[in-house]
């Protein structure tokens, strides 16, 4: 070892003081630097310092903690480690100091210490000589027995390593490379041990003795990973890993610890999620991918950000319901009935239902349908829904899809991204936790669309039939079956849904209710349901038929049920306030008596609680809602020529419509205003163009050939503040101009719909169904209706129809003769045109 020639560390040395840790020689070691010696040591010597020499200085350990340091320099260990400054990093959180990355380079004692200040400088004397490291000569003796059974053992160690892990193959080319004699410095550093350990393998001098010390503590790191091998062994179902050795160590009067809570919680945590894996009944396709993602975790740290999100993927794998279903429930009389008890009417969407439960009993494997509900709002598509789940026995999930304009939303994102999902399909088969749900697709007519994509084209593979046996979302990137699911979409119009949207789904018209059905509705469901809501009893409140129909047709105007069941509740508020204030004046009225007053109500002022049950009549309403606020005007506004009323269709459900005209001097123009469409101003100009043609025969022409010679013709729609389009009107304004030409009233008990041509015909519109429902709300008698809509009635209830006089017209000829009194007669009977189209 000793030699007078090769390289020499600096006789004087600057010292770095520290409490915490060891350098050996060979080893590289972080230090944290807060103290002030130390840190005047960094700025004079390391950061000031432009040669070789000014990175060297001495590492002394085993000095006092720098929380209890003082002015005086505290006692310094005789024999410290030449180090190497690699690296200096600073910083000022939580407060200031440096980090320095040291490599060891020999073994000094300190002969004499030269000054304290600012920082420790002293006379070194080297004992290990750097050239050894370089010499490959090998020891005879016991030094070289010595050294070859301590060289064994650490290739008996690495080899109980698993070699798959870069440090670990690294470490087994050192072993090969390193010279003996620096092999106990270099292991006892990576070992865990104790700082009091090293501290006597730094204070071995003799390379005999440097072996003696670090060979038991060698031979203690073998005998743990045998132990920790044995016990894994007898649980197979544990990660059979095994830690880098620095995670690792016996210590005397303890069992052997490699950070077991921790490790062991997570090889627990993978075993289990690969019997999760095993367990879920994937296809083939899904379990592949999963145990491909599996061994991938099995290889990474948890300090990798993929670790964690190929844990939460598979996580996800696993929940998902791949052959986990519910039972059908396939009696068809229950289900008729607990349709019946839970929905009054929708006859039309109760026979879908039993449908397919009928066709579920003769074959078992039906693909679910793809239904969409369309009607006006509050006449119940999202609670019929959730009874159809009950009716089946399925689990039940919505998905509300108003203003979603990202596809992902339905597709999923990709695994790429930060904080990428699955879509809300395959999160809500998740939620449900099986693979045959009924799921609502609500407001599908109000998907949005931006640079994000069109969710509307990420649905048309979730909706079809054909393709929803393999949908594929971007975050599972495996296909799951979706052909089981029962899709029910819900939306107040068509004409927002993209066509190939629509013609995947079977479009079940969910009209608005007649008054008759409303009054049941509110008898059945909803004024028990307010009660209940507000703590009141049939005993307490009773609302008669004859008071419901008066809130149904003066307090609201809608095809659904919401505005009553809003109105229900207002009066089951203001009776509530009566019991309530009846329940303390009894119990003020049981207070006097039991003071034996007389006269308690003259001398006391409190009333005698209302009598029970509170019977709410037509007074009692007009208090508690107010004034009405729909009043059947229609006789009053057809007091003058010009006005007609037309029927409308909207979202909301039917509309009755007044179209208002008035004549004045000018030169033939005509002003339409009302917010109308180009289509609905197309119309009023077919409207004028037949009637001047038409003029002599109708006797509107006053002597002249022109009945617009000299008069401008204003036509207004009311409600001026809503958009208002469509072809319908035109038969509207065809009679609203003949009235005003001719100076005869239109009759106040009628109203109309069709579409007009240029040759007078009349064609068919839609929404027949509720526009005749709102004229039998305003109480109209006579509903003049296109002849190729007669077909259309059918859906009417029998009495609506029962109550309304239906006039099918195919000319604008039969339009006016129903709509006037006493007919509309012409001049000179003219042939009726025939369509030959």
């Amino acid at each position: 070892m000793s030699s007078n020639s090769g390289i020499q560390i600096p006789s004087r040395l600057p010292l770095l003081c520290t409490h915490d840790g060891v350098l050996l020689p060979g080893s590289t070691m972080r230090i944290s630097v807060d103290t002030a010696r130390n840190m005047q040591l960094v700025k004079s010597r390391l950061l000031k310092g432009t040669s070789l020499k000014s990175t060297i200085i001495g590492v002394i350990p085993n000095t006092r903690d720098p929380e209890h340091d003082s002015d005086e320099l505290p006692s310094l260990h005789s024999i410290g480690t030449a180090g190497l400054a690699v690296q200096v990093v600073g910083s000022n959180w939580p407060k200031p100091h440096y980090t320095l990355l040291i490599t060891g380079l020999c073994r000094f004692r300190v002969t004499q210490l030269l000054r304290e200040r600012p920082f420790p400088v002293a006379e070194v004397e080297q004992l290990d000589k750097l050239e050894q490291y370089t010499e490959g000569g090998q020891a005879d003796g016991e030094l070289g027995e010595l050294s070859q059974r301590f060289y064994q053992a650490a290739v008996q160690l690495v080899g109980m390593l698993d070699m798959s892990v870069p440090v670990v193959a690294k470490l087994r080319r050192l072993l090969d490379s390193l010279p003996r004699e620096t092999l106990p410095d270099v292991l006892a550093s990576m070992i865990r041990t104790s700082n009091k350990e090293k501290l006597q393998v730094l204070d071995a001098v003799d390379l005999e003795e440097r072996f003696k010390k670090a060979l038991p503590l060698l031979t203690r790191q073998i005998e743990g990973l045998k132990l920790l091998q044995k016990t894994r062994k007898l649980r197979p179902d544990d990660d059979k890993r095994v830690l880098a050795i620095r995670k690792g160590g016996v210590f005397p009067g303890r069992q052997f610890s490699l950070d077991e809570e921790v490790e062991d919680e997570d090889g627990d945590d993978t075993a289990m999620l690969e019997k999760k894996v095993k367990a879920a009944a994937m296809p083939e396709a899904a379990l592949r991918v999963c145990l491909k993602e599996l061994k991938r975790l099995k290889k990474m740290p948890q300090s990798m950000p993929e670790y964690a999100l190929t844990h939460n993927y598979l996580e996800m794998m696993v929940e998902l319901p791949w052959s986990k279903s519910t039972t059908d429930c396939l009696d068809i009389r229950a289900a008729r009935v607990l349709l019946d008890n839970d929905h009054y009417a929708m006859e039309k969407l109760k026979r879908r239902v039993l449908e397919y439960l009928a066709v579920r009993q003769l074959k078992s494997t039906l693909k679910g349908p793809i239904l969409c509900f369309v009607g006006p709002p509050g006449v119940g598509k999202t609670s019929v829904g959730r009874s159809i789940a009950r009716t089946l026995g399925r689990e039940f999930h919505r998905i509300a899809l108003g203003g979603v304009c990202d596809q992902s939303d339905i597709r999923g994102h990709r695994r790429t991204y930060v904080g990428s999902m699955p879509g809300r399909i395959i999160n809500g088969l998740k939620t449900v936790g099986v693979n045959n749900p009924v799921f609502l697709l609500d407001e599908v007519d109000k998907l949005g669309k931006s640079l994000q994509g069109d969710p509307a084209a990420a649905l048309l593979e979730v909706l079809d039939p054909e393709q929803n046996h393999s949908f594929t979302d971007h975050y599972l990137n495996v296909p799951f079956d979706l052909s089981q699911v029962l899709f029910i979409a819900t939306a107040n119009t068509t004409a927002t849904i993209p066509p190939a949207l629509l013609d995947r789904m079977e479009v079940l018209q969910v009209p608005g209710y007649t008054q008759e059905e409303k009054v049941e509705i509110a008898h059945r469901h909803l004024i028990p349901h307010q009660l209940e809501q507000h703590g009141l009893t049939p005993q307490q409140l009773q609302i008669p038929q004859d008071t419901t129909k008066d809130i149904i047709s003066k307090y609201t105007r809608e095809a659904g049920v919401r505005s009553l069941e809003r109105k229900i509740g207002a009066i089951c508020r203001a009776v509530a306030v009566k019991v309530a204030e009846g329940h303390k004046e009894g119990k003020a009225s049981l207070y006097l008596s039991d003071q034996n007053t007389e006269n308690k109500e003259e001398d006391s002022g409190i009333a005698s609680p209302p009598e029970m049950p509170i019977v709410i009549d037509h007074i009692a309403l007009k208090d508690i809602l107010g004034p009405p606020v729909f009043e059947m005007e229609v006789s009053e506004r057809l007091t003058l020529p010009g006005v007609a009323i037309g029927l409308a269709w909207t979202p909301m459900g039917g509309e009755i419509m007044f179209v208002e005209a008035s004549r004045m001097e000018g030169d033939g123009q005509l002003t339409l205003t009302g917010q109308l469409g180009d289509v609905m101003k197309e119309s009023a100009h077919l409207a004028i163009s037949w009637l001047r043609s038409n003029a002599k025969t109708y006797l509107l022409a006053n002597g002249s050939a022109d009945p617009l010679e000299g008069t401008d013709i204003h036509l207004h729609f009311p409600a001026g503040a809503v958009t208002k389009d469509g072809p319908s009107a035109g038969v509207t304004i065809v009679t609203c101009l003949a009235s005003l030409l001719s100076g005869r009233l239109v009759r106040s008990d009628v109203a109309m719909t069709g579409e007009i041509t240029l040759r007078g015909l009349v064609l068919p519109v839609g929404g027949i169904k509720d526009k005749v429902l709102a004229a039998h709300r305003a109480n109209l008698k006579r509903v003049i209706i296109p002849k190729r809509n007669e077909k259309d009635l059918e859906e009417i209830p029998a009495h609506v129809r029962a109550d309304l006089d239906f006039v099918f017209a195919s000319t604008l000829d039969e339009v006016l003769n129903a709509a006037f009194d006493g007919g509309f007669p012409a001049a000179v009977n003219h042939p009726q045109v025939v369509s030959k189209l």
